[in-house]
């Protein structure tokens, strides 16, 4: 099987996009070279390319850029030497792999592919409610036994694979109900009388409402997280977990390891390779972790 015919099945599968313009195509490599292995990874970094070299695969599918900016056209056009993109690009070659980037498509399934996956690996699918009415990002809201937030902390923190994690909250504080929440940057959409409405607004409106913690897929200061503190000060039973964009999303390309195998009868291998935390903390006597 061809690495193109890899990319024809899993497109097959996805929701139809006909006329589709973006980010989801070859990167590197040859998409007519036979497939010695598949690596699915949330991002193409050396980590993930050392791994996927030594497991013997030559096509790399992952859900994030690989030459670091957001256009993510497949090279390095800036006007300016990039040793890194260098590096990196030679080893890539070097090996004949082929990288495959799966963002948007993953993200137009309903449910999103990438909610799917956090929810299955940290086993919350049958705890877990869909709500619709945000403006744009699904809410999922989790029902959880009532557990302490620094005890739910340490679940995923031990779940994702993560070095410690960011929250605001008091660790002692008990949770009924976690919300799954979308990326907290500056964005609007139209409510139904007209309005602009910032995302962040609903996601307030959630901690209001329907939740004790929210778990966002990113985020800025100025809106829900300053919201969370001040709640926080006021003795509110409110909680921020923030553990990143990629921690959050690394446990959908974990997913797609699961679905993958079936489309493909089995032909080829499929592997599934931690993109691991980048982050790493420094506590007030000087530790790393």
């Amino acid at each position: 099987m061809k690495n193109r015919e890899v990319i024809e099945k899993i497109l097959a599968y996805h929701p139809s996009t006909p006329g589709y313009k973006g980010c989801d195509e070859f990167k590197t490599g040859d998409p007519e070279a036979e497939c010695t292995g598949i690596v699915c990874a949330l991002s193409p970094n050396i980590h993930v390319l050392k791994e996927t070299i030594r497991l013997g695969a030559n096509l790399l599918i992952v859900h994030e850029p690989t030459f670091y900016t957001s256009a993510d056209q497949g090279g390095w056009y800036e006007d300016f030497d990039n040793e890194v993109y260098e590096e990196k690009r030679k080893l890539i070659d070097d090996h004949g792999i082929t990288i495959w980037r799966d963002h948007d498509h993953m993200h137009m399934h309903d449910p999103d592919s990438i909610f799917t996956g956090v929810l299955k690996y940290m086993g919350w699918e049958e705890k877990a409610v869909c709500d619709r009415n945000t403006g744009m990002f699904a809410h999922f809201l989790v029902d959880l036994e009532p557990v302490k937030l620094k005890d739910l902390m340490n679940e995923i923190t031990e779940k994702i694979g993560l070095n410690g994690l960011r929250y605001i909250g008091d660790p002692e504080m008990t949770v009924t109900r976690l919300a799954l929440v979308g990326h907290l940057y500056p964005m609007y959409f139209k409510d139904k009388n007209g309005r602009d409405v910032e995302y962040s607004v609903n996601v307030i409106r959630t901690l209001e409402q329907q939740a004790d913690v929210i778990m966002p897929g990113e985020v800025i200061d100025w809106t829900t997280l300053s919201y969370v503190r001040d709640a926080v000060e006021l003795g509110k039973k409110k909680a921020v977990i923030n553990i990143g964009h990629f921690n959050w999303e690394e446990l959908g390309m974990k997913y797609y390891k699961d679905w993958l195998p079936g489309l493909l009868e089995e032909e080829v291998s499929v592997t599934y390779v931690p993109s691991k935390d980048m982050y790493h903390y420094l506590d007030k006597e000087g530790e790393r972790r």
